[in-house]
């Protein structure tokens, strides 16, 4: 017997009624829920974890750079300190030290985070999709599709982005989408010590267009063609994309293709909500996806990071927002110089790539730069451009 009164319910059956509540398994969702169990702190608390997929499969691979260890070092599939970038005339090799260039394949990350999360006896994990969460003056309500509810009597985690960045004219909104190939070659094909950050030398017909690619080792790698666009692409034009890439850049014309994967991630100056009451948004549902560039795992790590520490020190999980203040005024004028065609995506890497470290990007893309540097990037870009745009977003 059910009733929608949380008393009622308590008293009725305790199998509905958590501390915590998790609904969505992605990085989000698991990097602080495994942040939290490890800290210790909460082991007389309850908590569940709710996603409709299984995630059992590798259905995408995150790219980031990091000085030092992570928490996650022990699922990272290969690292780099080496990068390159490619642009309209220009190319360099890097050496980021002390960055490393990290990427985790999705099902390496799931597998980890999931078996550590089945041994804690006091979570419970559910595989059903989500009809939708409200927030209550005492807890947090979860309703599934099939029409179960759940309680959250401390707080609710949403890493599922029910908010939909508004259509009009003070929004600016573009897609990145990618589509990836890992393939794998008979004879030596890579140079396993470097990776590709960028590679705009590839048509840009449809918009800001490049290619990045990670190299395993000298047989294997993946091959991610990436485009910052109002709208996605006819599903051959990636395939098209890639095949042209492999054979133009790459000059291979024997390859197995083992896997593939297909992402978008919303890049938007809309200021995604927070949450409210007993209800916080985490990752890309609480604006943690870095609006100029999409870069989100990184910032889910630092966000999920302050959130534990405000829980054990404050009680709560509010904390400011990673990309407040002038950072937020950064990205979303290079999402204006974007949208009104001021210059394009290639232009605009290229000249910060050809004048500015690889490190300097680095901070600065990770909102960790100080004013004085920030200068020095603002400083190498065309200026007129930028100031246009900053007048408009103003």
């Amino acid at each position: 017997m059910k009733s929608s009164s949380l008393y009622q319910y308590k008293y009725y059956d305790y199998r509905y009624e958590y501390d915590y509540v998790f609904t969505g398994a992605g990085a989000a969702g698991l990097s602080l829920l495994v942040r939290m169990l490890k800290s210790g702190k909460f082991r007389d608390k309850t908590f569940l974890l709710v996603d409709k997929d299984r995630k059992d499969r590798n259905d995408r691979t995150w790219c980031y750079w990091e000085k030092g260890e992570g928490l996650f070092d022990e699922v990272v599939y290969k690292s780099w300190d080496k990068t390159w970038f490619h642009g309209p005339g220009f190319s360099k090799l890097y050496t980021i030290r002390p960055y490393r260039y990290k990427m985790i394949r999705g099902i390496d990350f799931y597998n980890h985070c999931l078996e550590y999360i089945k041994q804690q006896a006091n979570v419970r994990i559910l595989f059903e999709p989500i009809r939708q969460i409200e927030n209550k003056e005492r807890y947090a309500r979860l309703v599934l599709e099939n029409g179960e509810d759940y309680f959250a009597k401390a707080f609710l985690f949403n890493s599922i982005l029910f908010e939909v960045p508004p259509k009009d004219e003070h929004t600016q909104t573009f897609l990145q989408h990618f589509k990836g190939w890992f393939i794998k070659t008979e004879a030596p094909a890579f140079d396993p010590d470097a990776n590709t950050l960028m590679d705009f030398r590839v048509s840009q017909e449809h918009g800001a267009t490049f290619v990045y690619t990670m190299p395993v080792d000298e047989h294997r790698a993946l091959i991610e063609y990436t485009l910052f666009t109002e709208e996605l692409l006819d599903p051959a034009a990636y395939e098209e994309g890639l095949h042209n890439y492999v054979r133009d850049f790459m000059k291979l014309d024997k390859y197995t293709i083992t896997e593939k994967e297909f992402g978008v991630i919303p890049m938007t100056n809309h200021q995604f909500s927070p949450g409210e009451g007993r209800i916080v948004n985490i990752g890309t549902a609480g604006g943690q996806t870095k609006s100029s560039s999409g870069y989100t795992f990184q910032f889910i790590q630092k966000n999920s990071r302050a959130i534990l520490q405000s829980l054990l020190t404050n009680g709560t999980p509010r904390i400011d927002p990673e990309h407040a203040g002038r950072f937020r005024f950064y990205d979303h004028v290079l999402l204006d110089v974007l949208t009104h065609k001021e210059l394009t995506g290639a232009q605009i890497f290229t000249r910060l790539f050809k004048r500015n470290p690889a490190q300097r990007i680095f901070r600065f893309l990770d909102n960790d730069s100080w004013l004085p540097e920030e200068l020095l990037l603002i400083g190498s870009l065309p200026t007129m451009p930028f100031l246009r745009a900053a007048r408009r977003v103003i």
